[in-house]
């Protein structure tokens, strides 16, 4: 049953200001003392880390294109159980999904999905009385959306605000915050977008701190709290890491857990929390480890884990940790299972602009001026340590870098959009690729991992 208050975050388009009146009310609500849940609609890792630092809980994707409409509720009930609250950061525009799927993977189709109530960020610094036009449109598109009210951004002053209210007055939509234009809270970006809370230390704190002052002086969070109750009860379960192995078939064996390293650390930032959960549910013992500063892996390690981020910004870092590289070589070639993605397969590649990785793969990484981004539909090449051959799964990718030669020997992906293509590596225990996939829509993935290790 999903029961926790809740809201969702959404805007008319990208920089309208979603992120930072999302994490502030988080750290508003939060700063009172409540539980709060954090989650972002799609496939983005990094917002989640400031969702993260606000409320003292693992920011938690909704992604209905990867994982399936069916699992958003139970995987938004798993995150907010025991929550007094939980936020949802929208994606884009409040209509805007996957590229030609209709409303797959937009905000509006995960509000519908959690039937909870959708407040509007708007930049209104360039208009006045159209906002009210702007407004309607957005809460009379789909009937099925329910707008309960309006934040407004960027707003310059009294008169600004007092022309702002008058127009929405006729919109019968409340506003349930004012936000007035100024210098914009310390989050800098670089060339896939904010930098993540890990790089950041002590700026990323300061930085939450000041969107939830920023929010909770120009906004009503008691109407705000309101009108997150309104939300009506669910009737779905909560997904559990723990059953959903157990409904495949590698479920949890008895005997002692094999050590499975998960890189972390500032270079390698993006992971979804589901996949430790779900690694720990097929009986690993999941230890973290950092590639910028960690000499060994972890003792016992029999597989590792290495998800995305920047490798490319640390390239001078990881090559001078010679130890370490080592170390993840040797494994490697010895067989053990290793599940690398995007930053990882740059980290396994021989070299990554001009400085020497692990070599494990032979090919050279470089930067590239193209952003290769979006969802795609792929199907498993051969048998690996995550899937058999044949295997169908939804991922997304979020790259500017390239590799020569650009494919292995045999590939880990056939590509079905938007264009047929291989991509990866399938080598001994290796599987290497750019492509993000979420494991809880594929818990099986997690399992013949974890038994993977277990045979070593």
């Amino acid at each position: 049953m999903v029961s926790a208050p809740r809201l969702v975050i959404a805007a008319p388009a990208s920089g309208s200001g979603k992120t930072t009146v999302a994490t502030g009310l988080m750290a508003a609500f939060a700063a009172r003392g409540l539980a709060v849940s954090p989650h972002k609609v799609g496939p983005d890792y990094i917002d989640p880390g400031y969702h993260s630092l606000a409320t003292g809980r693992p920011g938690r994707n909704l992604d209905a294109y990867m994982c399936g409409t069916e699992l958003i509720a139970p995987l938004f009930a798993h995150g907010s159980a025991r929550c007094d609250l939980a936020v949802v950061e929208g994606v884009m525009g409040l209509y805007d999904g996957a590229s030609g799927q209709g409303e797959l993977a937009s905000t509006a189709q995960v509000a519908k999905l959690l039937r909870a109530p959708v407040v509007l960020v708007v930049d209104a610094s360039s208009q006045s009385r159209s906002v009210a036009a702007l407004v309607h449109g957005f809460a009379s598109w789909d009937p099925e959306v329910r707008i309960g009210g309006v934040i407004l951004n960027k707003v310059a002053s009294d008169r600004h605000e007092a022309l702002l209210r008058d127009a929405l007055d006729e919109s019968g939509l409340p506003v349930l915050g004012v936000i007035r234009r100024a210098p914009q809270v310390a989050t800098p970006s670089r060339h896939l977008g904010l930098v993540p809370v890990a790089e950041r230390g002590a700026e990323a704190v300061e930085a939450v701190r000041a969107m939830g002052e920023r929010v909770r002086a120009g906004c009503d969070l008691d109407a705000l709290m309101a009108l997150a109750r309104t939300a009506p009860a669910l009737p779905d379960e909560p997904w559990s890491p723990a059953y959903a192995p157990a409904r495949e078939s590698y479920a949890p064996a008895r005997g002692p857990r094999p050590v499975v390293a998960v890189a972390g650390g500032a270079a390698f930032t993006f992971a979804y929390a589901e996949h430790a959960e779900l690694l720990t549910a097929a009986g690993a013992e999941v230890v973290a480890f950092d590639p910028l500063r960690d000499e060994k892996l972890p003792a016992g390690t029999a597989g590792i884990v290495i998800g995305g981020g920047f490798p490319e910004v640390y390239a001078p870092e990881l090559s001078a940790n010679r130890p370490l590289r080592r170390a993840v070589t040797e494994l490697a070639l010895s067989g053990a299972p290793v599940a690398a993605e995007c930053a990882g397969l740059l980290y396994l590649a021989r070299e990554l602009d001009g400085k020497p990785m692990c070599g494990v793969l032979g090919a050279e990484a470089r930067m590239s001026e193209r952003l290769t981004l979006g969802y795609r539909q792929a199907v498993a090449v051969s048998d690996s340590v995550l899937a058999v051959a044949g295997t169908r799964m939804r991922g997304h990718e979020f790259h500017r870098t390239v590799l020569e030669p650009g494919a292995g020997a045999t590939p880990a992906w056939g590509m079905h959009q938007p264009e047929r293509r291989v991509e990866g590596y399938v080598e001994r225990g290796v599987h290497a690729s750019y492509l993000h996939t979420h494991w809880a829509a594929s818990p099986e993935v997690a399992g013949r991992f974890v038994a993977h290790c277990r045979a070593r």
